[in-house]
């Protein structure tokens, strides 16, 4: 039987005990599902200071994350104070995606009700009613699965929920995933043709030559500095990234510094030839013109600016890349009416499918994977097989003619 003191005569507050049949003392008290819980330790001191942190949970708002009164917002929010790592425009991105399409609807709800059948309903609709794409909802499993995640961590959840969800979604088939596909020889050939001998889109030709031969990602791009260009030894010292976003706080959006997001970011990529040249044209554009330096947190010395001495938007070449290929595909389609024959059109394509043509190219003369990660700045080889290394029908032909020759010696 507990007694209400303890070997010592010390009077207990209500709901400690001391337990004569193990010497240890026991605070008793109802979790906010009414369930009796317990703590205990072998010194009076040692429980109360348990109490006090139970205390303090409760007055830190600490009790919310219940699984009683716990939300998908709430744990949601909870799971974004441990990511401090991601870079701001990332966080940005993830915020924007939850908040627009789950906030108000399935994040309202109690973590705890939430099932797997509810998963997939959600996903289903997003898919069908609110005619999302396959990769939306992607990104939004790769949100509400970690959220979950940290839900069965934290001893408030059994099961992840979302365990499986996209695998189950995508077997139905409802949408097929866009696939990225580069640019062939051909359509590049005639993209940078039409640049270079056009009276205002030549310009460009250095800056596009640099993207189509380094694969560099937009941010890497963008933030390139000629102190990160040795055009002796021909290479390029990638180990930051430019991101324009509005950081909380700020009235208005504006570049940002950063590192890569992964060790593996920080690369050297040897030059060819014809980047070589694009640098070295570049330079000679700076220097006749006297660009004026800008600086983004502390960062200056950059290679390419546009005409107002600021570094390229993204979103601003993207619109670029939309003008030249829509003013050639006008030109080609009359040109092709006059001759009575087919037009050659040029794909529609956005920035980061000058990194995926290159991508694809080095996979097809290269065999070492590691290597083309390593320049790619893959942290893991997967990523390179998956994304990039999709064999062309052109390639296969190639491959299998090859074969054929070497039957043919033998049959």
């Amino acid at each position: 039987m507990a007694s209400r003191k303890d070997s010592r005569g010390r009077t207990l507050k209500k709901g400690e005990f001391y337990r004569k049949s193990d010497k240890r003392f026991c605070y008793s008290y109802k979790d906010p599902l009414g369930r009796r819980r317990y703590i205990y330790d072998r010194d009076l001191i040692g429980l109360r200071e348990k109490e006090e942190e139970l205390l303090r949970d409760k007055l830190d708002g600490l009790d919310l994350y219940r699984r009683s009164t716990a939300t998908l917002n709430s744990v949601f929010d909870r799971y974004m104070t441990t990511k401090y790592e991601i870079l701001g425009s990332t966080e940005i991105g993830y915020l924007y995606s939850y908040d627009h399409y789950v906030r108000d609807s399935i994040g309202k709800r109690l973590i705890a009700e939430i099932k797997y059948t509810d998963i997939m309903t959600f996903y289903l609709k997003l898919l069908t009613e609110d005619d999302l794409g396959i990769a939306t909802v992607d990104n939004i499993q790769s949100l509400l699965h970690p959220t979950f995640e940290l839900a069965v961590r934290d001893e408030i959840l059994r099961k992840n929920p979302t365990t499986d969800a996209i695998k189950e979604i995508s077997k139905k088939g409802i949408k097929k995933r866009g696939k990225r596909t580069g640019l062939t020889k051909s359509q590049l050939k005639t993209y940078m043709g039409y640049m270079a001998t056009h009276p205002v889109y030549s310009k460009w030709w250095p800056l596009f030559v640099v993207l189509f031969g380094t694969g560099l990602r937009a941010g890497e791009f963008v933030g390139l500095t000629w102190d990160d260009i040795d055009l002796e030894k021909r290479t390029i010292n990638v180990n930051h990234s430019l991101s324009y976003y509005k950081k909380k706080g700020e009235k208005k959006s504006r570049f940002h510094l950063h590192r890569p997001k992964t060790e593996a970011g920080i690369r050297v990529v040897p030059m060819v030839d014809s980047v070589k040249m694009a640098f070295e044209m570049a330079k000679e554009e700076l220097e006749s013109c006297e660009y004026e330096q800008p600086e983004v947190d502390g960062l200056t010395n950059f290679i390419f600016l546009n005409k107002n001495s600021k570094v390229h938007n993204p979103q601003t070449l993207n619109r670029e890349i939309k003008d030249i290929v829509a003013h050639y595909n006008k030109l080609e389609e009359e040109c092709a009416a006059k001759e009575k024959r087919e037009p050659e059109l040029l794909p529609k394509f956005s920035l980061h499918i000058c990194r995926h043509t290159f991508a694809t190219w080095l996979c097809e003369v290269c065999t070492n994977i590691k290597v083309i990660a390593s320049i790619m700045g893959h942290k893991f080889v997967t990523t390179t097989m998956d994304i990039y290394a999709d064999p062309s029908e052109t390639k296969n032909q190639e491959v299998m003619a090859m074969l054929g020759m070497n039957m043919d010696d033998v049959f």
